[in-house]
């Protein structure tokens, strides 16, 4: 199904690449890519620039549901990412093809080389494969990037191991951003990222109560997990294609007496309807954690204290650049 790019041609998102036309000169990186973040763009954007140099196609091979998910299904892996946003950022980075292959107890049985043989070589017809230098693919995960190279001298085509990329000293993985968000550092997940952390999700309705107390908030049931503690945030909000500052808080309205985690963000000088429309929140940083209020006065309080430590952060990032 082809989703329009900024450069005016088509983007495709290929899930039955078995039986997909060939591509001319094919460059493949395989992964999960859970966050795109930046070890992820190095890869790609270089898989990016080698299919260019070589009048090629820059595809990205990955995964859904996640692998982890499917084979420890009693130990739930939250996502940075739903497959939608991860493929809305994989094309970002310039590649041309998403192919999502569908992981199954069947499809993990492949061994590595069975794996690259039928769906890379066979399929695709890859001349290049450019992958994470930690990655592992084929049944029990038995396949290596030093798999993927010599299977490239038996198959004929060229393998290219990037990384490990380094953020202040720290080894870049989606497992590192994960630890991060779970601290609440949004500066550092930042950097991880490349990118604020940012969910999607539509509009609700909750129970108005924020309209009440003069602070109306957009109710968002998010699509991917919400890997955030909670609390309240600084953010920017996207409404078709516009940036508007906002606060928000994450969490269970406990002076409410709430038992359902939400997100509900204020947007700064806003007043339009947005109820159904699918909005995207990116936190920029955590200003406190959830706590209950003794009195609805109180809570107005804080929210007040809120939104201008969030309008003070928040403009002079602007005025800085970020």
């Amino acid at each position: 199904s082809p989703a329009p790019d900024c450069m005016g041609g088509t983007m495709k998102i290929i899930r039955h690449i078995l039986s997909h036309a060939r591509f001319p000169h094919p460059v493949v990186s395989i992964g999960n890519f859970d966050g795109v973040h930046v070890g992820h763009q190095e890869i790609l954007r270089r898989v990016v620039q080698d299919a260019h140099a070589r009048q090629g196609t820059p595809l990205v091979f990955t995964f859904h549901p996640h692998p982890l998910t499917v084979l420890r299904p009693d130990r739930p892996l939250p996502l940075i990412l739903s497959l939608r946003e991860k493929i809305s950022a994989c094309f970002t980075t310039g590649v041309y093809g998403v192919i999502v292959q569908r992981f199954t107890k069947a499809f993990s049985l492949l061994t590595a080389e069975a794996f690259v043989q039928r769906h890379l070589v066979e399929a695709i017809g890859v001349k290049k494969i450019i992958i994470g230098y930690n990655v592992s693919f084929g049944h029990d995960r038995t396949g290596r990037a030093e798999t993927l190279l010599q299977l490239g001298d038996k198959y004929g085509f060229v393998g290219d191991v990037v990384g490990p990329i380094r953020v202040d000293s720290q080894e870049v993985s989606s497992t590192a951003v994960r630890t991060v968000l779970s601290t609440g550092d949004m500066q550092v997940v930042t950097r991880l990222l490349g990118r604020p952390y940012a969910v999607s999700g539509r509009v609700e309705k909750g129970f108005q109560r924020g309209r009440t107390i003069g602070f109306p908030t957009a109710n968002l049931r998010p699509r991917a997990d919400l890997l955030l503690p909670n609390g309240v945030y600084a953010v920017r909000v996207d409404v078709g294609g516009t940036l508007v500052p906002g606060v928000a808080n994450v969490g269970f309205n406990p002076t409410f007496g709430g038992n359902k985690r939400t997100i509900e963000a204020h947007l700064f000088d806003f007043s339009a309807d947005l109820y159904g429309q699918r909005l995207r929140v990116s936190f920029v940083e955590h200003l406190r954690g959830e706590q209950k209020f003794p009195s609805i006065q109180e809570l107005i309080q804080q929210i007040h204290h809120d939104a201008q430590r969030a309008r003070t952060l928040l403009c002079s990032q602007e005025n800085r650049g970020q």
